[in-house]
């Protein structure tokens, strides 16, 4: 291949791809928050289960309405849910606690933390073993939702996109405490 036929192939690359992150974000812009409303439709990215020495903390899974994880600088570029089922009980103060450790280790600023925990704090329910916790956002804001019993009830509604990337960030980010389960959620691994 000469020089002209390459860079009239890196150009036909380069509308290829640009037309292909075009579709892709229409489809992003497309799911709207109603969308988010029926993430229970929503194919699983990917799963992972938090272990903590011999005990079994939570299974998670990781829903999108594409059934795919767009990886970004961004932690939330689309709409995903993210499910927790707990295996174990777990008081709401110890769901702050091991939240705001988390954004300590992740390096977020110490009075947005506060700021955040203050919003979550009425949010956060106690979880037994069998509950769950879900995250569902539109990659802007998003819901929490506890499910008891299989009584699935609205709990709270996240409006800062900075708090909603944040939270998430503790199982997305690159960042994270337990890489092997972002990979596995974000389905870079089985």
């Amino acid at each position: 291949m000469d020089c002209k036929e390459q860079k009239r192939w890196l150009n036909s690359f380069k509308t290829s791809l640009f037309m292909l992150c075009l579709f892709f974000n229409c489809e992003v812009v497309a799911a709207t928050q109603s969308d988010s409303q029926h993430w229970e439709e929503w194919p699983t990215v990917g799963e992972a289960q938090l272990t903590w020495f011999l005990f079994d903390v939570y299974e998670s899974r990781l829903h999108s309405p594409s059934g795919g994880y767009i990886v970004s600088s961004d932690v939330t570029p689309h709409p995903v849910a993210l499910e927790i089922r707990y295996q174990r009980s777990i008081s709401n103060l110890q769901l702050l606690d091991a939240t705001i450790e988390q954004w300590q280790a992740l390096g977020y600023d110490s009075k947005l933390q506060k700021q955040w925990l203050d919003e979550l704090m009425p949010i956060f329910p106690s979880v037994s073993s069998g509950d769950k916790l879900i995250y569902v956002t539109n990659g802007i804001s998003g819901d929490f939702y506890f499910d008891k019993n299989d009584q699935q009830n609205h709990i709270g509604k996240i409006e800062s996109e900075q708090l909603n990337d944040a939270f998430l960030a503790i199982w997305l980010s690159p960042n994270t405490e337990y890489p092997e389960l972002r990979e596995q959620l974000i389905g870079l691994v089985e």
